[in-house]
């Protein structure tokens, strides 16, 4: 896994973006073609488009829009669904709460799940090596940030999006980041 820079110039804190901001039509969920040498089951996210690929086989995906890491908390690299979680605790790491301390806002130590929780309805928590990378694909409870460059380096979809994809997700399943 490697760190990049993170973006295509679009990068904002969420706060930034307008609640009335809608994603682009392009965004939403679909089956596209999609030509891989990928086996059924990996998840390619193209960070640069900002589509996450669920892949069926036959050069076919699902195609969903996501919203990734912001200039400087971009990463690319293979890892694994490590484990997966249906409205999951948020436990932001010790440095994601010192960054947001500075620029004034205080994080909580741990919010349990639901609706107003930033990792949203599901979680895919991304291994490397059998270790948690702190990486996730997850729902978000900022549906207005979808294909934008606004997270600190998860992977964040609408929240219909990623129960589609955790109920079709299996723990130990490749994920490919570009």
């Amino acid at each position: 896994m490697q760190t990049n820079g993170g973006g295509n110039g679009s990068s904002f804190y969420p706060e930034e973006v307008s609640k009335n901001r809608v994603a682009p039509f392009r965004y939403r969920r679909q089956t596209v073609d999609f030509k891989t040498s990928q086996k059924p089951g990996t998840i390619v996210i193209n960070t640069n488009q900002h589509f996450l690929y669920y892949v069926l086989g036959n050069n076919r995906a699902v195609r969903y829009g996501v919203g990734v890491g912001r200039d400087g908390f971009g990463w690319n690299g293979t890892v694994t669904v490590g484990r997966k979680a249906e409205w999951p605790t948020w436990t932001p790491p010790p440095e994601m709460i010192a960054r947001e301390k500075k620029r004034g806002r205080i994080l909580p130590a741990q919010m349990e799940g639901g609706i107003r929780n930033p990792l949203g309805a599901r979680a895919l928590y991304l291994y490397q090596g059998g270790r948690d990378t702190i990486y996730r694909i997850h729902g978000t409870s900022e549906p207005w940030t979808i294909g934008l460059n606004v997270s600190s380096g998860c992977i964040r979809m609408l929240n219909k999006d990623v129960i589609d994809l955790y109920n079709r997700t299996k723990v130990g399943a490749k994920v490919v980041v570009l």
